[in-house]
C-alpha cells in the first residue's frame, strides 16, 4: 500500500503542542510509578544517571524518528518509513514486533496496576484478585472502544488530563522532605544491575513511536514532528530525573524493597497522600492501557486488511465501527500475558522487543536521508543524522546485550516466528495468483 492511499481521507489537524502532549501521554505511562523502586535495587542513589544515560540514547534515536518522519509522515510511523527503505519483509517483522512489544508493555502495566490494587486487600485473597484486576480492567477498556472509537478517544483525553496531577503532587509536596543523607552510602554497581536498570529506564521512555503512528494527520510535518519530539524528550527527562531523585531522598535506601515507591515515599510526609499516589498511580496504569488498547488493535486490523493476517481480524462491527475482533484478539493476549508475568519481567522484554524495531528506524531515516527522499515538502535535514543513527543502533545494541540470556533468546524467537509467518504467507500467495 503507497503512502497516498494509507493516509487517503484523513487530515492534518494535529499541531505541535498536540503531537508534543500526545508523545508525552505516551511516554509518561505508568511506570513511573513502578520503575523507581526497582531502579533503586539495582543502583541506589545512582539511579538517576540511568535516565541520563537513556536520554542520549533515545535522544539520538528521536532524531532519526524526527529525520524519518520529516521525510515520510505517513500512518504507521517508524512502520511506514521502515517498510519504506527496507522493503516489505522488514517492514512486516517491525510491524510484528511493534505491536507485540505494545502488548508487552501493556501486560506490564496491567501487572502493576494489579499489584497496586492488591496492595490494599488482605494477604490471603491478593492472589486470585490480582488475576481477576487484570481481567477486569483490560476487558472493560475493551468493550469501550468496541463500543466506538469515540468512546475510547474520550476516554483518553480524561484519563491523561487526570494522571499528570499526582506527579505534580509528589514534586511539590517530596522536595521538602528530602534528606541528604539517603544518597550516601552506595555500593557501586555491578554490570548485571547496571544492564537491568538501564533496560528499566529506558522501557521508561519508549511510546513515542506509538504516537507517531497518527504521523499522516500532523500539520506541517516537516517542522512539527521535530520539535514535538525535542520538546517531548526533554520535557520527559526533567521529570523523571526529578521524581526519582526526591523518591531517594525520602525513602533512602528502602526504596529498593518497595513496588510503590512513589505511595511508599509519600506516606513518609503524609498517609493521605500515600492514598492519593495509590490512586494517582492506578489512574496512569488505566489510562496507559486504556490508549495503548485505542492504537495498538489497529496495527493487527491493518495486517489483516493487508492480507498478512486472517481475514477475520479485518473486520468492522456494523453499528459501532470498530475493529472490534481486533481489539478483542489484543486484549486477550495483552490480558494471557499480565496473567503469565510481572511488571519488570514484561517490561524488559517489551524493552528489548521495542528496541529492535529502534534500530530498524535509525537505519531507515538515515538511508531515506541518503536518498533524498521527502514527501511533504523541505525535511528536518539533520546535518548529522549518520551520527545519531549510529548512536542509537550502538545504544539498542548494548541494551540488548546487557539482557539475560533468556531474554536475549525470546527476542531471537519472536523475530524468527514473525520472519517464518511472512515466508510462510508470500510463499502461499504466490502459489495462489
Amino acid at each position: 500500500m503507497t503512502e497516498a492511499d494509507r493516509d487517503a481521507g484523513l487530515v492534518r489537524a494535529v499541531g505541535l503542542w498536540g503531537l508534543s502532549a500526545s508523545i508525552i501521554s505516551m511516554i509518561v505511562g505508568a511506570g513511573i510509578f513502578a520503575v523507581p523502586g526497582v531502579l533503586a535495587a539495582n543502583l541506589g542513589p545512582y539511579a538517576p544517571l540511568a535516565f541520563a544515560v537513556c536520554a542520549v540514547i533515545i535522544g539520538s534515536i528521536a532524531v532519526c524518528f524526527a529525520e524519518g518522519g520529516s521525510r515520510m509522515p505517513t500512518s504507521g510511523g517508524a512502520y511506514g518509513y521502515i517498510e519504506a527503505a527496507h522493503g516489505p519483509f522488514v517492514g512486516y517483522v517491525a510491524g510484528t514486533l511493534l505491536w507485540f512489544s505494545d502488548a508487552l508493555a501493556c501486560a506490564s502495566i496491567a501487572a502493576a496496576l494489579a499489584d497496586v490494587a492488591v496492595s490494599l486487600m488482605p494477604l490471603p485473597l491478593r492472589t486470585g484478585a490480582h488475576a481477576a484486576v487484570i481481567v477486569i480492567v483490560i476487558g472493560g477498556i475493551a468493550i469501550v472502544n468496541i463500543g466506538g472509537v469515540s468512546r475510547g478517544t474520550r476516554l483518553v483525553k480524561l484519563a491523561t488530563v487526570l494522571k499528570l496531577i499526582p506527579l505534580g503532587i509528589f514534586i511539590i509536596a517530596g522536595t521538602l522532605a528530602v534528606h541528604v543523607t539517603n544518597f550516601t552510602h552506595a555500593a557501586t554497581p555491578n554490570t548485571v544491575e547496571l544492564g537491568r536498570a538501564l533496560i528499566l529506564a529506558m522501557f521508561l521512555f519508549t511510546g513515542m513511536e506509538t504516537a507517531l503512528c497518527a504521523s499522516g494527520e500532523v500539520r506541517n510535518p516537516a517542522r512539527t514532528i521535530p520539535r514535538a519530539l525535542i520538546i517531548a524528550i526533554l520535557a520527559v527527562t526533567l521529570l523523571y530525573v526529578i521524581v526519582q531523585f526526591v523518591a531517594q531522598g525520602i525513602v533512602g535506601s528502602a526504596l529498593a524493597e518497595s513496588t510503590v515507591p512513589l505511595a511508599d515515599a509519600m506516606a513518609r510526609v503524609s498517609p493521605a497522600l500515600r492514598v492519593l499516589m495509590l490512586a494517582g498511580a492506578a489512574l496512569s496504569m488505566f489510562g496507559c492501557i486504556s490508549s495503548d488498547i485505542l492504537g495498538s488493535p489497529r496495527i493487527l486490523f491493518a495486517f489483516a486488511r493487508d492480507g498478512l493476517l486472517p481475514s477475520v481480524l479485518g473486520r468492522v462491527h456494523r453499528r459501532t465501527h470498530a475493529p472490534h475482533i481486533a481489539i478483542l484478539c489484543y486484549a486477550a493476549i495483552a490480558a494471557g500475558l499480565a496473567i503469565a508475568g510481572n511488571f519488570a519481567e514484561l517490561a524488559v522484554l517489551a524493552t528489548l522487543t521495542v528496541a529492535v524495531v529502534y534500530i530498524a528506524a535509525c537505519a531507515a531515516a538515515w538511508d531515506l536521508s541518503r536518498r533524498g527522499i521527502a514527501l511533504a515538502g523541505a525535511p528536518l535535514n539533520f546535518r548529522r543524522i549518520g551520527v545519531a543513527a549510529v548512536t542509537g543502533v550502538i545504544g539498542m545494541l548494548v541494551l540488548i546485550a546487557l539482557a539475560a540470556r533468556i531474554e536475549i533468546l525470546g527476542l531471537v524467537a519472536i523475530m524468527a516466528v514473525s520472519a517464518a509467518i511472512y515466508l510462510v504467507q508470500t510463499r502461499v500467495s504466490r502459489l495462489i495468483d
